[in-house]
């Protein structure tokens, strides 16, 4: 059922890249924040500016992460190391959740100014899985999730919601460890064996397989089927429309 192996009693969606086209709009706010940040930070070294990559690095050490994860990795990657700050911290503090707070602002703006695409094929899942009587579940380090859900009318398919707030709210580890995929699977009384994740990001799927989920979906939207694959998805499709055939290969 819906690409689905016996026994799945619900199922957990990433939001950016898997329901929404938001990853777009996140990868555009990062990328304006630290090249922002990279350009003081050069001037004031007497470096060289190097600009953010916002596929590869984007890739690699922010998406699908909680934002101060993400902006630790990269400064990380970089060399570069500021201090933590707190949560609270503005958008203009030169530190780690700071930084996170600035992108915020922007991606926030983006989505009031250029609105959110939703994938109609992921659209289509979500109504046929609601009509089969799957438990939904959205599963996203984005703070902004329910702004986006009811901004795009995906709200009224989705029971139970675990995203930045929740991480924040509730002390939880971000992907790539399970525990926000785990969170929702206990909201819904279910074993992580009942649940299937639904991940467009490395982090995520690995998430859903540490979990040990009882299905990994991979959602290829940029050209990493094969590595997806490496970090535990069970099938990697190109939208979720695929999976409303049976003609699905593993």
């Amino acid at each position: 059922m819906l690409g689905l192996p016996t026994g799945i009693q619900a199922c957990l969606f990433d939001l950016d890249g898997v329901l929404t086209d938001t990853a777009a709009v996140h990868a555009a706010a990062w990328k304006e924040m630290f090249d922002e940040f990279l350009r003081d930070y050069a001037t004031q070294h007497g470096i060289a500016f190097q600009a953010f990559d916002a596929r590869a690095e984007y890739d690699a050490y922010v998406d699908g992460k909680p934002r101060a994860n993400g902006v630790r990795d990269f400064l990380t990657a970089r060399g570069i190391t500021l201090p933590e700050g707190t949560a609270d911290d503005p958008p203009s503090a030169m530190t780690v959740n700071g930084l996170g707070n600035r992108k915020n602002e922007a991606v926030q703006r983006r989505i009031r100014t250029e609105g959110v695409h939703v994938f109609e094929g992921s659209r289509r899942y979500l109504q046929a899985a609601e009509k089969a009587g799957l438990r939904r579940a959205v599963v996203s380090s984005s703070a902004n999730t329910r702004e986006v859900l009811d901004v795009t009318g995906l709200a009224q398919y989705v029971e139970q919601i675990v995203d930045g707030v929740t991480i924040r709210t509730e002390g939880l580890k971000g992907k790539p460890a399970p525990d926000t995929f785990l969170a929702a699977a206990k909201g819904f009384g279910l074993e992580p064996s009942q649940a299937a994740v639904y991940e467009d990001a490395l982090a995520g799927v690995s998430a859903g397989r540490s979990g040990r989920f009882g299905h990994v979906i991979g959602v290829d939207r940029v050209g990493q089927a094969d590595e997806l694959k490496a970090h535990g998805a069970d099938v990697v499709v190109r939208d979720l429309a695929e999976l409303l055939s049976s003609k699905v290969e593993n």
